[in-house]
This record gives C-alpha cells, sequence and structure tokens, in this order.
C-alpha cells in the first residue's frame, strides 16, 4: 500500500489525464504520461500512447448522460495505473518517479483557460473553504483534501 502523499500524487495523476483530454494541454501531458509509464522501453511508450488514446477517445465520445460516469471511471483506472506503478518500484526508484511525476503534473496540467467538460481547469494553488457545515475544504499544491473544521456556536 502506498503512502497518503504518492496515493494522492497517483489520483492527481489520474484527474490530469481525465482534465487535459480534449484540450490544447493534451499533446504534452500524453507524450510525458507515456513516458513516465515506459521509463525508457520505446515499445511500452507506444502501448501508453495507444492506451491514453482510447481514454481520450471515450471522454471525448461519451454521451452527455454518461459524461460523469466515464470521467470518473477513467480517473479512477488511470489513478490505480500510477498506484501500480509506484508499488511496482524500489523505495529509490518510487521516489525518483514521484518527482518525476510531480514535475510532470506541474508543467502539463491544463493551465491555459481551456475547461473540459464536466468542470473548470484550475492552475495553481488553490484553498476553498466552507462555512456552516457545508462542503470540504480542499487545498491544491502538494495535494491535500480535508473536511474543515465545525463553526461554534459563535459562528453558526
Amino acid at each position: 500500500m502506498l503512502a497518503e502523499g504518492l496515493a494522492a500524487l497517483a489520483a492527481a495523476g489520474g484527474a490530469a489525464v481525465v482534465q487535459a483530454a480534449g484540450t490544447s494541454a493534451w499533446d504534452g501531458l500524453q507524450q510525458s504520461v507515456a513516458q513516465w509509464f515506459a521509463r525508457g522501453d520505446g515499445e511500452r511508450r507506444s502501448v501508453e500512447l495507444e492506451r491514453l488514446d482510447r481514454s481520450a477517445a471515450a471522454l471525448e465520445s461519451a454521451q452527455d448522460d454518461e459524461q460523469a460516469d466515464v470521467r470518473s471511471g477513467q480517473r479512477g483506472a488511470w489513478q490505480a495505473r500510477f498506484e501500480q506503478a509506484l508499488e511496482n518500484l524500489s523505495d529509490s526508484e518510487r521516489e525518483e518517479a514521484a518527482e518525476i511525476l510531480r514535475a510532470l503534473l506541474r508543467t502539463h496540467a491544463p493551465a491555459d483557460g481551456a475547461a473540459p467538460s464536466g468542470g473548470p481547469t484550475i492552475s495553481g494553488n488553490v484553498d476553498i473553504r466552507a462555512d456552516h457545515g457545508s462542503a470540504a475544504a480542499v487545498q491544491m499544491g502538494d495535494v491535500t483534501v480535508g473536511t474543515p473544521p465545525q463553526p461554534g456556536p459563535q459562528l453558526g
């Protein structure tokens, strides 16, 4: 089982694949993700590019009523692939691969304002909080997710 930070990194990788598909960020992210998985193996890189193409095609061809399910499924599938790849590495290889993946995500996350269908694309550090017991707080940077403290009687 991966440490929490690496699991969050894998989740960010899955989300980035889904968010980038169909945007101007796709080509760069697709190439970099394929290279990350291939780790220098040219044949595996081709296989990964085909897999990424299939994911992008599934996302683009999904009907409006199935869009959320397809996006969620693709995000989960890619998260699982990133997790598995990280788990299969030795400790030193895992740290190096994680650092490369972090840099890849910083470089290729959609940041040109192109919003994929299903939600906005946000780049940079984000801190979202909700008052009065609604929603959750999300902090992007090193990717952490948490529940905000409940307001006390003086705030509610």
